[in-house]
């Protein structure tokens, strides 16, 4: 797979905004990761052996000197051993929305591409990068159509690339053992409601694209869909979907007039043994109030022989510091503070997300392992998630046509891969 004589993989960060690097608007962003996640897990990577060459490539160059200094406070004058080396594009005097095109270019064969940009821009990108040869995490949606998604999955296969969505709620171990119990011993999928929020700041943090390019229901909505397909896999399977949305407040904030403040997603499962019914709710918000926590996060599932609740924002951790606001924590998902002046957060499921991929994109350049083997669910995969695009797709399509269904297409009764979306006939 790799011309490489040892098994550490170079790493290309497409993307330099919050969850990549922290940096936001010329400061630390105002959200529970101002210190960013891709970055910093890809320096302590490195540290510790996995990665060697780093790169990150975003549009405006003219922001690396600012996102440099930025990686320095926050990183580098924090942990101790953290080599911040890294090659940027486009360089620092231009603006380039196609610098990846370069960017991957650097890049062999075997490498890692790790995209954190806007919902619109995924597929070019990940598609060059698969061709250049490199293993790709996406974030979540990987895409936003199911058209998009199944020309990756054939690029992927031709390539021989792993390609993956980054959906790290699958290693919070609370979500994971939800998962568990749903599978072996609540029965037949019946009824789920998952909510997530932020608060409206962050339409400040994303007004370049919000309600232009993409919505809160691809950006939030995600995780409880994947929570759902990966939960349901070989169970249950979606076939109709309804969009409704609420409105008024991003638009009173200069937003485009047709950005959503919140979406809901109403989808119709069907449990593939006994053909019965199961209800999934999907809301999702970005003009909540600021509260305790950035993110509110929880589900309620409820099968036929019994229920789970979780809520992922409140893990019983509080904190109050002078001039700072009171705080439910949650360090499974990123531990910042430092232990013994090192990084020490590689136990956090933020963390583990990225590990686990860059070890199987190892494992895959060695010849120890194969792309296609992580499509047991120990990945999400490009070849296992089209389910989780095409809820996404379609409750989209629905809002479009004021809330009309949409139909999820299969080609026989017991096929679980969605082969396209229908409005639905009445």
């Amino acid at each position: 797979m790799s011309d490489k004589s040892d098994n550490t993989v170079d790493v290309l960060m497409v993307g330099t905004g919050e969850y990549t690097t922290g940096f936001v608007g010329g400061m630390a962003a105002d959200s529970d990761k101002g210190a960013g996640v891709v970055a910093l897990t890809m320096f302590d990577l490195r540290r510790r052996g996995k990665v060697n060459r780093v790169g990150m490539c975003g549009v405006n160059g003219k922001k690396f000197p600012g996102i440099r200094a930025h990686m320095q406070k926050n990183i580098g004058d924090v942990y101790s051993g953290m080599d911040l080396t890294c090659d940027t594009f486009p360089s620092d005097d231009k603006v380039d929305p196609s610098a990846y095109v370069g960017a991957s270019g650097t890049f062999k064969r075997g490498d890692v591409a790790v995209i954190f940009t806007p919902d619109d821009t995924h597929f070019d990108i990940a598609l060059k990068c698969i061709q250049q040869g490199m293993h790709v995490m996406v974030t979540k949606p990987i895409v936003q159509t199911l058209e998009h998604h199944e020309i990756l999955v054939k690029a992927a296969a031709e390539h021989n690339v792993l390609v993956c969505v980054e959906v790290h709620k699958r290693l919070d171990p609370f979500y994971a053992d939800a998962r568990d119990r749903a599978r072996s011993t609540l029965g037949d999928f019946q009824y789920l409601y998952g909510y997530m929020s932020q608060p409206k700041h962050q339409l400040e943090t994303f007004k370049a694209w919000a309600g232009k390019s993409s919505d809160i229901s691809y950006y939030l909505n995600s995780h409880h869909v994947d929570f759902s397909e990966w939960t349901l896999a070989g169970i249950a399977r979606p076939v109709r979907i309804t969009g409704t949305a609420s409105t008024g407040v991003a638009s009173s904030r200069g937003l485009d007039p047709k950005c959503e403040d919140s979406i809901t997603l109403t989808v119709q499962w069907e449990n593939m043994k006994t053909r019965s019914l199961g209800c999934a709710v999907y809301t999702s918000s970005w003009v909540a109030p600021k509260s305790d926590v950035h993110s509110q996060q929880r589900f309620f599932y409820m099968g036929t022989k019994g229920e789970i609740n979780v809520d992922q924002a409140h893990r019983g951790c509080t904190v109050a510091v002078d001039g700072a606001s009171f705080a439910s924590v949650n360090p499974l998902f990123m531990k910042y503070t430092p232990t013994n002046g090192k990084f020490s957060g590689q136990g956090s499921y933020g963390v583990r997300s990225f590990e686990l991929f860059i070890d199987a994109c190892r494992a895959c350049n060695a010849g120890t392992a194969k792309p296609n083997d992580f499509d047991d669910g120990s990945l999400a995969t490009v070849h296992t998630t089209l389910q989780g695009t095409a809820i996404l797709e379609a409750g989209r399509l629905s809002l479009d046509q004021d809330g009309r269904p949409m139909d999820i297409i299969y080609e026989t009764d017991m096929s679980l891969e969605p082969s396209g979306i229908a409005p639905h006939q009445f």
